[in-house]
């Protein structure tokens, strides 16, 4: 199974599913002398972990992180870094009456399509439970982007459909949802609430926001930094959608509005979400996604096992009522790893 690595320079290799042993991943090409504060790394990973919050599966992972290789007296030496992260409260038995069926959702279907055998326990590798090992790595860039001044912070902007009047990122700590509109936070738990008396789910959106990136990042033509950065989100497998600055709003826009204006002191409005022709403008980096609700429900739902034949199911077992907030820190790790591999990238040219 190709496909399990990301990044040219600064390159990560993750592997595992959601019920083996352990999930983990191989980060290649970090540079040597970067000091690594593992209560950081852990400090992410705490806020993916299932079993955090109201919208959260009841898993209980406390997902602390093993460095095995490439750190010698907390500073990275260079050679290949490997974090590891054991599953340990996984319970296969609530998938096991379902695993000749297809789950409406989920990718029980194409993955039998594509490799003729899959892992009905939680999805295997095509589980939420993979971008553990992500934020692992994300942390670890996170630590590299730090030494450059540049700060990523992801927060809710909608959730079940329910929008943020305004953006207020400092707030979102006090809230389970990470919402940057506390005005919302009520209305939000209601919605949820129902959802789950209901055996159902939710999406919502996430906006990411990269702070003091340089300009000249990226490539005009097939590397754009925006590009990459579309392509790092829309493979978190929750994410159905990217929009880069104004995103789709742009369409309905004059280009005299839409034009961001250049002034002495820097660019008078960021439609462009920091980026121009591919490449970073020194502005905020702004990205959205859109996050798909949780297809894992208990509403019957119609499907075909692995003979054809049509069938009912209802999926059982432990699983998130929304991927936000758990998501947000993955979204958080995507960018660090695209920006922390397209400033390698400047520095080799």
């Amino acid at each position: 199974m190709p496909g399990n690595s990301f990044g040219k320079i600064f390159r990560i290799t993750t592997f595992g599913e959601s019920h083996g042993k352990a999930i983990g991943v191989v980060i290649d090409g970090c540079p040597p002398m970067l000091p690594i504060d593992e209560s950081m790394i852990q400090e992410m990973m705490d806020r993916r972990r299932p079993g955090s919050g109201r919208a959260s599966s009841p898993r209980k992972e406390e997902d602390l992180v093993t460095i095995y290789s490439g750190v010698f007296k907390g500073m990275t030496t260079g050679t290949p870094i490997m974090i590891m992260i054991e599953n340990r409260d996984a319970d296969s038995s609530a998938y096991k009456k379902n695993s000749a069926l297809f789950r409406p959702g989920h990718g029980d279907i194409t993955y039998q399509a594509r490799y003729g055998i899959r892992d009905f326990r939680g999805g295997g590798r095509a589980s939420a439970r993979e971008t553990a090992a992500r934020v692992a790595a994300g942390a670890v860039a996170n630590q590299f982007l730090a030494q450059q001044d540049i700060k990523v912070t992801a927060y809710t902007t909608a959730l079940g459909g329910i929008q943020a009047k305004k953006i207020d990122p400092d707030s979102m700590s006090a809230n389970p949802y990470l919402l940057a509109d506390p005005d919302i936070v009520s209305e939000v738990d209601a919605r949820v609430m129902d959802a789950v008396k209901a055996g159902d789910s939710l999406g919502g959106i996430v906006e990411i926001i990269a702070k003091g990136v340089p300009a000249g990042l990226g490539e005009p033509v097939f590397d754009k930094l925006d590009a990459d950065l579309a392509g790092a989100l829309m493979s978190i497998g929750a994410v159905k959608g990217v929009e880069i600055g104004s995103g789709f709003e742009s369409a309905a826009m004059k280009g005299s509005v839409h034009n961001d204006p250049i002034l002495p002191f820097g660019f008078g409005s960021n439609n462009a979400g920091g980026i121009l022709a591919g490449i970073s403008n020194g502005d905020e980096i702004k990205a959205r996604v859109a996050v798909k609700p949780i297809p894992s429900i208990s509403i019957q739902q119609s499907t075909i096992d692995e003979n054809g034949k049509p069938a009912v199911i209802s999926t059982t077992g432990r699983h998130d009522i929304c991927a936000i907030p758990r998501i947000n820190v993955v979204c958080e790790a995507m960018v660090c790893l695209v920006l922390t591999d397209h400033l390698l990238r400047f520095r080799a040219m």
